[in-house]
């Protein structure tokens, strides 16, 4: 069953983690390490299942999130992607889209004990362009099927370089997709994470 957002993210508490007064509202630090480790877990919880289809559940999770940056005095008054970039905090539509990403190199490397070829069909060898483990595009009937995580991901996967899908491990892999989509992880706009970044530099192996 699906997750009622908005009831979900109304119930989460925000002004608790400073009312003790024992974290001071000026220290950036002190708030995202309190965020990042009581709040942000539950609205990150199952992504890879209930993920949020519609705009309006996008922006009500994203304004727990905004909620939590504006309790630093200095930044409250600044726009939420710079004060996201003042703290090193990616918006929670990068995370799940990162997220998608390393489930997928999960299942290709196999690291999960599940056939991924059924639940992740990879593309034919004679379609050239794109790196080697391409995924096969499928036709999907409704939009709510086209949500789920199995078609969702082909698109953002497929454009990633080949540099990135073909790191030997997982950590590799999520270092090398961050230099990939760093520039990215404070914006809002989805579609920059489904198009091929075609001007942007080669990622540096590591």
């Amino acid at each position: 069953m699906l997750l009622a957002v908005h009831r979900y993210t109304t119930k989460i508490k925000i002004c608790p983690l400073t009312e003790s007064g024992q974290v001071p509202l000026s220290d950036p630090l002190s708030i995202k390490t309190l965020y990042t480790a009581l709040v942000r877990p539950h609205l990150e919880y199952a992504n890879v299942v209930w993920y949020p289809r519609y705009k309006k559940d996008i922006e009500q999770l994203e304004r727990v999130q905004r909620r939590a940056t504006k309790l630093v005095c200095r930044l409250r008054h600044v726009p939420y992607e710079s004060r996201l970039q003042q703290m090193e905090l990616p918006c929670l539509v990068y995370r799940r889209y990162r997220g998608d990403k390393i489930e997928v190199f999960k299942y290709l490397r196999g690291i999960f004990s599940v056939c991924s070829a059924e639940l992740l069909p990879r593309a034919p060898v004679s379609v050239s362009r794109g790196h080697d483990y391409k995924l096969t595009k499928r036709h999907c009937r409704t939009h709510a099927r086209l949500s789920f995580f199995f078609f969702r991901v082909v698109s953002s996967w497929n454009s990633l370089p080949s540099d990135v899908v073909s790191a030997p491990s997982l950590n590799t892999f999520k270092g090398r997709l961050d230099k990939y989509w760093g520039h990215h992880c404070y914006s809002l706009d989805p579609s920059l994470f489904v198009r091929r970044q075609v001007n942007s530099q080669q990622v540096t192996l590591a």
